[in-house]
């Protein structure tokens, strides 16, 4: 597996809840331009929850420029993204992961509000593929490549929406379009690994809750916990 010799960054969100991880370091805070940001300090590789330190904002008011610009000014070149997804495929079931290698977000979020700067959003294909090395290796059930699409929190897509945006793409998401936005702005290479928590509404017949999501991203934090320790020994 190739070694990073920059800093690496890890955020996520409700797949990091419960987690055994961060019982073992205290947490910190950082100040930026756009706000505070509480972060764990885990082998000298910081890890921000995006929804704050008591996991309690919800996805339309978490504070995306403050959490990457975190990252920058902690000297992070290298963003792993842990998102919880609800899959738009039959195939693709709850209780696997998905390494997405595009994204669809139509939600404006820039650093460049007051200068003209164009960037091409992509994700980082060196990160995809030691994600891909490290599934490999721990032999969880992945898939390699798909597309991710994000649409505005807090409320679940209804079943038309999901009639149409599946014809685009193959799970759906609240938050990482935007972060994987910001971290190009800032030079820094990001990818995400999407815990896939729940069919999207209309997907599968049982109806979906938001208990039914709550208790499966539990049950994810224990392989997601392998995941990170595999990225802290890179």
């Amino acid at each position: 597996m190739p070694k990073i010799q920059s800093k690496i960054g890890i955020i996520g969100g409700g797949n990091l809840f419960g987690i055994d991880i961060f019982k073992k370091t205290k947490e910190r805070k950082i100040l930026t331009p756009y706000g505070k940001v509480f972060f764990w300090q885990i082998d000298d590789i910081p890890v921000i929850c995006r929804h704050g330190p008591k996991k309690d904002i919800p996805p339309h008011k978490i504070n995306h420029k403050a959490n990457i610009s975190a990252f920058k000014k902690l000297g992070v070149k290298y963003v792993f993204a842990f998102n919880s997804v609800g899959s738009l495929r039959k195939a693709i079931k709850p209780g696997t992961f998905l390494i997405p290698d595009d994204f669809i977000g139509f939600e404006t979020i820039t650093f460049f509000d007051k200068k003209m700067k164009f960037i091409t959003p992509c994700l980082s294909k060196k990160l995809r593929k030691i994600l891909v090395k490290i599934f490999k290796k721990i032999k969880f059930p992945f898939r390699e490549r798909g597309i991710y699409f994000e649409t505005r929190g807090p409320r679940l897509e209804t079943k038309a929406e999901i009639n149409l945006i599946k014809r685009f793409a193959d799970v759906v998401g609240m938050t990482m379009a935007k972060e994987a936005t910001l971290a190009k702005e800032l030079d820094l290479e990001y990818a995400s690994l999407c815990s896939i928590d729940n069919y999207g509404h209309g997907i599968s017949k049982k109806e979906l809750t938001e208990k039914e999501i709550r208790e499966s991203q539990l049950k994810m934090g224990k392989k997601i916990e392998k995941i990170i320790g595999e990225i802290l020994n890179l």
